[in-house]
């Protein structure tokens, strides 16, 4: 099965706030994990996500033609970045998702992809 994990940033870690690119640590622990996700057989896909003041969102329904520059959703937390996974079950992604949130020093959200 597959799994999306969306990276969320803009969140207090403790009296710490995480917000923007992640520092040269962060990205080095980023890049071992995913090496191991590959050698595990887990990869799929990453990427990282441009920040939410450059979103574009396209309400087409009912042929309403609206197009608005921004997130569709004002929140200090936002997605960053997002991660596909091959995991055998939730278990399985729950524990990678423990992983690659201490990697990325960010908080976490799996979905199965369906």
């Amino acid at each position: 099965m597959q799994y999306l994990v969306n990276v969320l940033d803009g969140g207090a870690i403790g009296d710490e706030q995480t917000s923007g690119r992640a520092t040269e640590a962060e990205m080095a622990a980023i890049d071992t994990f995913n090496n191991q996700l590959r050698r595990d057989g887990h990869w799929v896909f990453a990427a990282g996500l441009a920040a939410p003041e450059q979103a574009t969102v396209i309400d087409n329904r009912g042929n309403a033609g609206l197009v608005t520059d921004g997130p569709y959703m004002q929140t200090r937390e936002f997605v960053a970045g997002i991660w596909i996974w091959d995991a055998p079950d939730a278990d399985v992604a729950v524990r990678l998702a423990e992983k690659a949130s201490k990697a990325c020093n960010r908080r976490l959200e799996i979905r199965p992809v369906l």
